[in-house]
This record gives structure tokens, C-alpha cells and sequence, in this order.
């Protein structure tokens, strides 16, 4: 079970390490396997599902993201927690709303996580 502080902590370190396009800060947060999913992989044409699997197949997608957005800046708006889930909403590109969803394993690291966008 993740606390309170703990999901707030991750939540204030994910938004900071995108609004620096820093990778390596963002993916800290994972576990080597993670699997996400997005709108935005099939958009990109990176996926024919929308889903990736594995840190190095979605830092290749997020670097691609973040040639085609150089202007990424995400603001955080709410943090909503349950057990081991986290959702964070925010604006993401575009001035979209989104809110990420995240399931946490026992050791703190995201192991699954979607994006979900208006």
C-alpha cells in the first residue's frame, strides 16, 4: 500500500521530470517491464494496439514525443489515490486534459499505466 505522502511525492517528481523532458527522472518510476498505454502511441504510429511493453520501448516513444512536442509542459491539477492505483489529472499537450492512471507493484514502481485524454 502506497501513502498519501508517498503518491504526492511521485505525482510533484513525475510532473517536474516531464516539464524538464527529463527521461531518465521519469523513468526511474518504473519497473523494467512496465506496459502502457495511450492514444498517442497508436497516433504516432508507434503501435498498431496502443501499448508498449518495457522501459526501453516507451523511452524510444517518449523521446519521439518529445521531438514532436519541444513545448511539453504539463500542469497538475488533482492526485487521486486508492490501495496501490494513483490517477494524476492534468493538462497535457495541447492544452488536453488528461489523467494518467498507475498501478504500483509492492517494491513503489509502476508496473502498468494508461493514459487517458479528452
Amino acid at each position: 500500500m502506497i501513502s498519501r505522502e508517498q503518491v504526492l511525492q511521485f505525482a510533484d517528481e513525475w510532473v517536474a521530470a516531464w516539464n524538464t523532458h527529463n527521461l531518465d527522472a521519469v523513468l526511474e518510476h518504473y519497473t523494467e517491464d512496465f506496459e502502457m498505454s495511450s492514444p498517442f502511441i497508436l497516433q504516432m504510429g508507434i503501435s498498431p494496439d496502443g501499448r508498449l511493453k518495457g522501459k526501453e520501448n516507451v523511452r524510444n516513444y517518449w523521446e519521439k514525443a518529445l521531438v514532436k512536442y519541444p513545448d511539453l509542459h504539463f500542469e497538475l491539477h488533482e492526485v487521486l489515490s486508492c490501495i496501490n492505483t494513483v490517477v494524476i489529472y492534468y493538462t497535457s499537450v495541447k492544452g488536453k486534459k488528461a489523467a494518467e492512471f498507475f498501478v504500483f507493484n509492492e517494491d513503489g514502481k509502476v508496473f502498468l499505466a494508461m493514459g487517458h485524454y479528452n
